[in-house]
């Protein structure tokens, strides 16, 4: 099991959400471009930054975000408003290793239908992709967080499953910010119901022993940790010295 640091981005700022919740705020007096460099000094080979003006509709920082994001040798697993096949496209071809969709995926049947089969040379979009499930109570949320769906958790796995889809990114959000543990049970009720998927896990992690009993589980290819980094919980050395071990490459 890998673990791939977070970045979110809010007014071109790093910080933090409780719950998704844009109106519980922190900020970090760090830069972004600032924390990559140092996520890469320290052997990290991914990074995960979700843009979250973009995944409200507000596309103010993208053009800050891709320029930061060409100019790294990190691997970038990217999201916040990817709603159409353009996006994806620009993404990928731009140099994003991945691309994590959630709300269009969701809203527009016919969305991940079309990614599906989308090619171009040797270029298979799809397997740059990221489906993005973010739960709280079990029920699927979405437009950052501010929607719910009435698509059942389960199915809507077996649907992505069906077109070819593997790699889920699940956060619950009721751990979220929150450093209160992750979301061992949520996880392991999805690895019994689709053994095959690549989950990540995200949300609540508040230790490297919350990074232990995930990894306990056997089957989360990786794991996304934001909060415990900032509030020096989690050290970058435990990080890099985790992921050293680790035998997934990317």
């Amino acid at each position: 099991m890998y673990i791939i640091p977070a970045i979110d981005v809010l007014d071109k700022k790093v910080v933090r959400l409780r719950e998704g919740n844009y109106q519980d705020v922190t900020t970090y007096d760090i830069s972004l471009e600032d924390q990559i460099k140092n996520y890469y000094a320290n052997g990290t080979e991914m990074v995960h930054i979700i843009d979250l003006n973009g995944a409200k509709g507000d596309f103010s920082n993208q053009e800050y975000l891709f320029e930061i994001i060409q100019k790294t040798d990190m691997k970038v697993q990217y999201g916040g408003g990817v709603r159409s096949i353009e996006k994806v496209k620009e993404l990928v071809d731009a140099g994003v290793y991945r691309v994590i969709v959630g709300t269009q995926a969701i809203t527009n049947p016919s969305f991940l239908e079309e990614l599906a089969t989308l090619n171009q040379g040797p270029v298979k979009y799809a397997d740059h992709i990221v489906i993005a499930i973010d739960v709280l109570d079990e029920v699927i949320k979405y437009s950052g967080w501010l929607e719910s769906s009435p698509i059942k958790l389960v199915e809507y796995i077996d649907k992505c499953l069906a077109l070819g889809f593997f790699r889920f990114l699940c956060t619950d959000i009721s751990k979220d910010g929150k450093l209160g543990g992750a979301g061992v049970e949520l996880y392991k009720k999805l690895l019994d119901h689709s053994p095959i998927i690549k989950l990540i896990g995200s949300g609540g992690i508040s230790s490297m022993k919350d990074i232990e009993d995930l990894n306990d589980l056997g089957r989360i290819e990786s794991v996304v940790v934001g909060k415990a980094i900032y509030e020096n919980k989690i050290s970058i050395e435990e990080i890099k010295d985790w992921n050293l071990k680790s035998l997934i490459k990317f």
